[in-house]
């Protein structure tokens, strides 16, 4: 499907690989809505980007719908982007004492049911478009929507079993929501990156950055948020993807720790 022309909603599209998603978009035609928590720079990257900004906690329904209401106004909301999410550390049981309920409650919330939220609510949206962009006679799509679970979901480490038992839940509902989706016309892709380069670990000593991109087998380095951005546009463009969680980790496979 073709992004130019488009309205896309990008989720956690203020910082990291929202970010990335949202400026690479934009770049290719796309009008984009950045979806972040009303503190967050989102009207700036917006107002950069020439799109727009609704504030939301993806976890709340009138939000979220109020957000998506703003992008099909301003044309067929054709491309949504879940980059929104969090991370917690805790051992089952450390030093504290057993993983804190409302961490563990809170994780599942914004990473699993937020992102379901937007899911529903956007592809209810989507179900009112023309389907565009059809190959040998097969009918086109009305929408392409992109998720993000996590290395973590396949090869979680100590202290990630909130962060995991997320990702891997955003990881798992692909395939069903696909095949829910797919008699309107409504393709489902989610991305698992590797160790990226994002603002959460810019904060890290230049050592520790490098001893973390050592540990991928090919490339060495860290992820790039605009590689991830690349496969975005990629899955926007191949319409026979669908269904899939696709790795993006240059080959690694997390130790325990």
């Amino acid at each position: 499907m073709r992004t130019e022309g488009t309205t896309a909603i990008v989720t956690g599209g203020a910082s990291g690989l929202g970010l990335a998603v949202a400026e690479r978009l934009a770049a290719d035609g796309a009008t984009v809505v950045i979806v972040d928590l009303p503190a967050s720079p989102g009207a700036e990257v917006a107002a950069r980007l020439g799109g727009a900004f609704a504030p939301a906690d993806v976890r709340d329904t009138e939000q979220v719908q109020a957000a998506i209401d703003a992008a099909v106004a301003l044309g067929p909301l054709r491309i949504v982007v879940n980059c929104a999410g969090i991370v917690t550390g805790h051992r089952t049981v450390g030093r504290d004492g057993p993983f804190p309920a409302d961490a563990f409650r809170r994780t599942i919330e914004v990473n699993v049911i937020g992102t379901f939220e937007v899911i529903r609510l956007a592809a209810a949206a989507m179900a009112a478009n023309e389907p565009i962009d059809g190959v040998d006679g097969a009918a086109g799509d009305r929408g392409v929507i992109v998720t993000t679970s996590s290395v973590a979901a396949f090869d979680g480490q100590i202290g990630q079993a909130a962060y995991s038992a997320s990702k891997a839940a955003v990881a798992g509902m692909t395939l069903p929501i696909a095949r829910d989706l797919a008699g309107i016309g409504i393709r489902v892709v989610s991305i698992a990156p590797g160790i990226m380069d994002t603002p959460m670990l810019a904060s890290l000593p230049e050592e520790a950055r490098a001893s973390l991109g050592s540990q991928v087998p090919h490339p060495a380095r860290l992820g790039a948020p605009g590689e991830f951005a690349s496969l975005v546009a990629h899955i926007v463009d191949n319409g026979y993807l669908n269904g899939e969680v696709i790795r993006l980790d240059g080959a690694i496979r997390l130790a325990p720790r």
